[in-house]
């Protein structure tokens, strides 16, 4: 019988998953894990949680919601907790597994712990096989080589929607071979040294993790309200559960493939017609790729100082009381502390937002970008690391940005996305 483990990272669900067809189909018996790597609960150089409460409840959440799914189908998921690479190889020999699928990654951190557990599992003689499978277009059907990427994201965008297309997604399985398992244990944030943070009632949206919730929120947003047909224009908003998507938590964990939400965006657009809305959503997608077709190029680079640049202007300075007080939305902007304590209490925040903030934090207080992005990551319940460092890179003016370093007029961009004070008054009058 041959047995094959499926390690589920940020890819917990059941469509369009790449990784777990393939098993299925080369295997008589699948062992799906997913292990609690301890680096990703420890504290950075940068003096952050590398996952915060928010962020930890909701894998919780999407993985409570995943083991339910499997066990659906005749299966399970087994909870590890440790190093993968020597949690994974124990699986392994436990159950003569004879090869480990995986998905895909690109960044330098996940990329170390991919070769770790494959010197581990020859040593097993058990084969190590990954799929790529978080982006909308595969790498394998890009019309240039990594090495060739445009670096500037309007030529990548034209020359993809050009001459590339986007593959059809992978089915639901139906039934997965898999021994009798125990309950499966998820640590309590506790055990991961956090605690438990509810999100504040002005939050945009209660974020719940899973597969389903990520379904149900695109039914809603497409479907029940066809919000999508507005999304160009309301996507700069800042109050509501609708004025975008909110997909990012989703993506972000692999709850729902950019791919499923493409298909999706096609049945919305035959039956209630294409506009620059529905597009605009694509659109978004597409950067999403490029970001981390960007860090499959470039690789550590964008956790430098001088990112993708050979030179910047940009202060590597650390000041502990300006970074407290935009931390905690003490700064002389109440546009920037209204953002700065969203993020803090609810662990999002909009795009305009967000770049609003990054754009304060490199050129007002002229601190090192790279401790915004650290924070970021351990306050986002959406954080994604292309993307997250991508586009704090992108803003400290040391990424993909083709006009240098990008300055935002935070009192002209307040006036324009908050010209009564309504999301300002929502944060800061309480």
């Amino acid at each position: 019988m041959k047995t094959s483990v499926v390690w589920f990272k940020t890819d917990l669900r059941l469509h369009d998953n790449e990784t777990l067809v393939k098993a299925i189909a080369q295997s008589d018996q699948i062992i799906p894990v997913y292990c609690f790597d301890d680096s990703h609960f420890e504290t950075t150089d940068y003096g952050f949680k590398k996952t915060g409460n928010f962020r930890a409840q909701f894998l919780l959440e999407s993985l409570q919601n995943l083991d339910r799914s499997l066990r659906e189908l005749n299966s399970g998921l087994l909870i590890l907790r440790g190093k993968p690479e020597v949690e994974i190889p124990k699986i392994v020999a436990e159950y003569k597994a004879q090869k480990v699928f995986a998905k895909r990654e690109v960044a330098f951190e996940e990329k170390q712990m991919e070769l770790l557990l494959q010197t581990e599992l020859f040593k097993l003689r058990c084969e190590f096989e990954t799929s790529s499978t978080s982006t909308l277009y595969h790498a394998e059907d890009l019309p240039f080589s990594i090495k060739d990427i445009p670096d500037v994201f309007s030529n990548f965008r034209k020359k993809i929607e050009k001459d590339a297309t986007v593959r059809p997604i992978f089915d639901k399985p139906l039934f997965i071979n898999s021994p009798k398992f125990p309950e499966s244990v998820l640590p309590t944030l506790a055990d991961l040294g956090l605690e438990y943070k509810a999100i504040d009632c002005r939050a945009a949206i209660q974020f719940e993790g899973g597969e389903n919730e990520a379904i149900k929120r695109l039914n809603h947003y497409f479907f029940e309200t066809k919000s999508i047909s507005n999304y160009k224009e309301t996507r700069n908003e800042m109050i509501g559960t609708d004025y975008s998507s909110k997909f990012s938590a989703w993506l972000a964990l692999g709850c729902i493939s950019p791919r499923f939400i493409y298909q999706e965006i096609k049945k919305y657009e035959s039956q209630f017609g294409s506009n620059d809305s529905t597009y605009w959503l694509v659109f978004e997608l597409l950067w999403r790729d490029f970001f981390r077709f960007m860090f499959k190029k470039h690789q550590t680079k964008f956790f430098l100082y001088s990112g993708i640049k050979t030179d910047r202007e940009n202060s590597k300075s650390l000041n502990e009381n300006l970074l407290s007080q935009w931390i905690s939305g003490t700064t002389n902007s109440d546009f920037i502390n209204a953002n700065m304590l969203e993020l803090k209490l609810t662990g999002f925040m909009s795009n305009r937002g967000r770049q609003n903030v990054a754009s304060y934090f490199c050129n007002e207080l002229n601190i090192d970008w790279r401790l915004g992005a650290a924070y970021f990551e351990q306050q986002l319940i959406d954080y994604d690391v292309c993307s997250n460092w991508g586009n704090w890179a992108y803003l400290a003016g040391v990424g993909n940005d083709p006009r240098g370093h990008r300055y935002f007029n935070i009192e002209k961009q307040a006036n324009d996305y908050d010209k009564k004070h309504i999301f300002r008054d929502l944060w800061l009058k309480s």
